[in-house]
């Protein structure tokens, strides 16, 4: 079976310096904890916590978002995506992506996923659409703001982030509800 990985096609343009994305939740290759998966599926929206290191001088900015490329519509499926993470920041808690005030630091933005709501959203894999991998990832950006639109969605937000990147770190996350 093909696994499409959306990074490392994006690295064949530019590639970036790798930083360092881990969580207490999980771990690389790992199934996500039923708390981080959809609502629908017996889970709970929670955004697993995450950490960053490695961030180049000449940060300015964060960027993390979730996507997951094997969901079955033929361009994937944004879960959150996050930008203008002050640059102090090297965490973010489990749950920060619950859409609540003061969940995130203070001027980050958060834009509409998928679903056009403003918040994470857990897994929630399709039965019969076997393994769905989660990409979390977080980009250091040489700008302290990304002018998008309000509403803008995910994509333009990757487009964008994509030239302003310093850095970036790749956690992978699995789900599968067969």
């Amino acid at each position: 079976m093909f696994e499409y990985d959306p990074y490392a096609e994006l690295a064949r343009l530019k590639d970036f310096p790798r930083m360092t994305l881990t969580s207490a939740d999980f771990a690389e290759g790992e199934a996500l904890p039923k708390e981080c998966w959809g609502s629908g599926m017996g889970g709970a929206d929670r955004s697993p916590q995450l950490s960053w290191s490695g961030a180049p001088e000449g940060t300015r900015s964060f960027a993390v978002s979730c996507f997951d490329p094997d969901a079955p519509t033929g361009s994937g499926f944004w879960h959150w995506a996050v930008y203008d993470i002050d640059p102090s920041t090297t965490e973010l808690a489990a749950n920060a992506g619950d859409g609540g005030a003061g969940s995130l630091p203070a001027g980050a933005v958060t834009l509409p996923n998928e679903a056009r709501v403003e918040h994470y959203i857990g897994a929630a894999p399709p039965q019969t659409t076997g393994v769905h991998r989660y990409f979390f990832v977080v980009d250091a950006l040489d700008v302290s703001h990304l002018d998008l639109a309000p509403g803008s969605t995910p994509a333009v937000l990757g487009f964008n982030r994509h030239f302003h990147a310093l850095a970036r770190g790749i956690l992978v996350g699995t789900a599968s509800s067969d």
